[in-house]
Parts: C-alpha cells; structure tokens; sequence
C-alpha cells in the first residue's frame, strides 16, 4: 500500500526558502502595509467616538464643558438629545458599514478575480480615503451634521474598503504555496491588528487638537498608500517572468507535497490521482461562479463559524476603547492605547498558531482548542479589576485566544479554501473564496455591532461578554465537523506511521 500524502515528509522549509525572492518581500510587505492602512482608517472612528459622542450631544451633558451663550448657537450641532442615542446611532453606524461591507465583499472577490488586483486594490484605497476624510474632517470643518448624510457616506465607506481583503488574500496566495503557509500567513494576518495599533497611535496623538485631525492624518496615510500600491505592487510572479507557484511548488516538493489540508477525502481515498493537478499549465483557467465557490468543501462551514467569530473580534475593534472609557472612567487617549494590546495578542496568536497547525498539517483542531480557552478568557475579562496593568495582561491574552484563530481563518483557511484538488491551479478561485469567508463574517459582526450597543444600553456590559461567549461556543460548534474528521485523519496517520516503521 502507498503510502498517503499526508505522512510523507513535507520539504516545506526547503520549499519555503526557495521561493524566497525579493519579489516576494516586496509583496509581502506591500500587501501588510496597504491593508494595515485600511484598519488604521476603520480604527480611527472606533477611537473618537466618545469625543463624536459629545459633539454630538448637548454641552450640558459633558460636565467638563463650559457654558456657552447664546445656548441655541453653541448647541446646534448636536444630533441627539442624550448620550444614550448617541452611542445607538455610533453602533448603528457600524452595523451599516459591515453590512455593506460584507455585501461588497461578495462582490469585491468576483470583480478581483476577473480585473487586475492591483488596479481594484489602489482604487478601493484611494476613493475609502477620500471618503472618510468627507465623513470626519469636511463636515466637521464645514460644522455640517445630519444622519442621513453620515449613513450614506458610511455605506459606500464599506463597499469601497471591501476591495482590500479579497485583493490582498489573492496576491499573497499567487505568490506563497502551502509550504509554511500557517506561518506565512498568520505572521502576514497581523496586518490588521498593526492597522489598528497604528490607527490608534495615529488618533491619540492628534485627538487633543479635535478628532477631525484624527480622520485627516489617517486618510492622507492610506491615500498615498493606494499610490505606491497602484505603481509598485506585481500581483503574480508571471509578471516578472517567475514560474507559476504550482510549477515551483512540483520543482521543489514531493508528489504529494502540494495536497491542501482542506481535503474532502480520507485517508482511504489518498490513493486517487488528481489528473487536474496535472493540466497544463500554459491554459488560462476561467473563474469559478460564486455558487461554484460555495460548494466547495469547508467553505459553508468556515464561513458560518467566521460570522460568529468576527462578531466577537469585530465587537472588541469597534468598541473596546469606548468600554474602556464608560467603564472604568479613564480618559479616551489612555483608553486608545491600551486597547492596542489586544491586537498585540492577536498578532503573537495567529503567528504561534499558524505555525502549530503547519506542523500538524491539521487547522480545525488548532482553532477549536484556542477558542475553548478564549471562553474561559472572556469570562476572566469581563471580570478585569480598575487596574490598566491587570487589564492589559488579560486582554493580550484574550486577543491571542480571538484574533489568532480569526487571522487564520481569515488568511491561511481561505488561501487553502481556495487552493484545493478542486480547484488546483486556478488562483481565479482564490479572492471569490476569501470574499464568501469574509463576507459571511461581516453579516454576523454587523448584526452583532448593533446587538452590542442594544445590550450595553439595555442590560450592561456584563451580559455583553455572556453574548460573546455564546458566540465563540457557536464558532466551536460550526467547525466541530472539520475538527472530529481532522483528529480522525491524525489518529489514522498515526497507525498507519506505526505500521510502515
């Protein structure tokens, strides 16, 4: 009997480092970068709003205001008459940035798989920018405000940023195979939580000259950005005269070396021969249909269990420096920059875990047991004493038990998603994929944006962390299939190790 892919040694340090060019860091870092600048923009509103909160409100419910006269002049900018309403139309605001978000996605990753990722990548940042700079800076020096405008605007905010994480996905998985992709992409899915840290440094040091500042020097930032990108970033190595990553991969790796993790089949079935892995290669394969992609096998089940946790991960994003600031009375700029170690966590989490999964060749039973100890995380977090140190440390750690396995489903799972037998040699698969993925999660972060601000209003921040938890439970549930087949498959593996010697 022949030994199954799965156990043969992977040269994937081999593979990894001969595909190491300084093409490849150059799209590397051109792809961070460019979708760190679309978070810092996302991020600076998250960071304002309690200083647009009381803009917005009458100056007699802000206790450090002065009084002003004649009352009617100083007063009319303000939108709602308590705070309260403020803080529901801001929740608001966010639920209709992420459904519109998450319906551009859809949208974003057929457009990008049929046009030229990197014309859809700078146009998407360059017109975002010019848009939240009208939304927070134009209307705030024209002392302009009504609803219905910041609505609108913030509607065509979210489908113009939807270009960039289907585009960005795209261009890493032409350029990076499965050798070390876990590592890969979980140290690349940092970006968005360096946008975030970088959004929120940004916004600290201008907000005491008023928060349009913030708005400005972010988007200024992530325009530019969308110019570098659109003059120096190479979407495919057959751009520059490189190999397609499948003929590289063959080159470097054994038969099976290129078998995705995401595989519908069991070890039983490792025997069979793909003949499409082996279809030629001079011969443009077309893109997938939406429907097509849907079928695909993992992808309903990532993309259910993604909706429940980006809630989770989008409701810490959006709201974490307001909790902090309501909660426990600390001031907006010290709470920006301590919500930062949430991202840190994030970051270390999906890089460890990433590389975890790369070496059990397994993903599912990775995230499962990250997500049961961010359980027991949001529990100990809701429960953070008045102590910025204490408050750190336990949120480092629940953004490494959160955003770790979100960064990877986000990055790593979709690239695999997207790059299986099925669909082997067509990267024209790869942003359809990835905009289902993501697209399904921002349906349930923007439910749960407004759901957040419902329940804090309502009820208290406590039973905010009790739906959050309900929500990682859900997340658990939905992937509980994939992680019972994978552990299956390792147990199999095991034996079968065992008994070849």
């Amino acid at each position: 009997m022949a030994m199954p892919g799965s156990l043969r040694r992977q040269p994937g340090n081999r593979a990894l480092a001969s595909i190491c060019t300084h093409h490849h860091i150059a799209v590397f870092l051109l792809t961070f970068f460019s979708y760190s600048l679309l978070h810092a923009s996302r991020k600076t509103f998250s960071n304002v709003k309690v200083s647009i909160s009381s803009q917005w409100t009458p100056t007699f419910l802000n206790s450090t205001a002065m009084e002003l006269q004649p009352y009617e002049l100083w007063n009319s900018s303000h939108l709602f008459s308590t705070a309260e309403e403020a803080t529901l139309f801001l929740g608001t605001l966010d639920t209709i940035f992420l459904f519109s978000y998450a319906v551009g996605l859809f949208v974003s990753g057929i457009v990008g798989d049929r046009l030229n990722l990197r014309w859809v990548l700078s146009f998407g940042m360059c017109s975002s920018a010019l848009v939240v700079f009208l939304f927070g800076t134009v209307t705030e020096w024209l002392h302009f405000y009504n609803k219905w405008f910041y609505c609108c605007l913030w509607v065509l905010n979210g489908l113009l940023q939807s270009t960039g994480w289907p585009c960005v996905v795209a261009v890493m998985g032409n350029w990076f195979g499965k050798a070390g992709r876990g590592f890969v992409f979980g140290l690349w899915s940092a970006c968005a939580s360096v946008g975030n840290i970088l959004g929120a440094f940004l916004a600290s040091c201008v907000l005491k000259y008023g928060y349009e500042y913030a708005f400005l020097v972010t988007t200024s930032v992530q325009f530019a950005g969308g110019g570098v990108v659109f003059f120096g970033l190479i979407t495919s190595p057959k751009e520059v005269g490189l190999p397609e990553l499948d003929e590289e991969e063959k080159s470097v790796a054994e038969e099976d070396a290129n078998r995705p993790l995401m595989s519908s089949e069991d070890v039983d079935d490792c025997d069979r021969n793909y003949s499409i892995q082996a279809s030629d290669s001079s011969i443009q394969p077309k893109a997938i249909g939406f429907f097509q992609a849907c079928c695909l096998p993992g992808v309903i089940l990532y993309s259910l269990a993604y909706a429940c946790l980006k809630l989770v991960n989008y409701s810490f994003f959006f709201w974490l420096p307001f909790y902090l600031s309501n909660n426990f009375g600390w001031k907006e700029a010290e709470a920006d920059q301590l919500s930062i170690w949430y991202d840190v966590g994030g970051i270390i989490g999906g890089t460890i875990q990433g590389l975890i999964s790369d070496m059990l060749q397994k993903r599912a039973p990775v995230l499962a047991v990250s997500l049961l100890l961010a359980v027991g995380a949001l529990f100990g977090y809701s429960r953070s004493p008045d102590s910025k140190p204490i408050n750190a440390v336990i949120m480092a750690v629940t953004g490494f038990f959160i955003g770790g396995p979100s960064n990877m489903i986000s990055s790593a799972i979709s690239a695999d998603l997207g790059r299986q037998e099925l669909v082997r040699g067509s990267s024209e698969a790869l942003a359809t994929v990835t905009g289902i993925v993501d697209g399904t999660g921002s349906i349930g972060a923007a439910v749960g944006q407004y759901l957040v601000s419902l329940i804090q209003d309502n009820l208290g921040w406590m039973w905010v962390f009790y739906f959050f938890i309900l929500m990682i439970s859900s997340t658990i549930l939905f992937i509980s299939p994939l992680v019972v087949r994978e552990i299956r498959l390792l147990l199999q593996e095991r034996c079968l190790r065992r008994l070849t010697g």
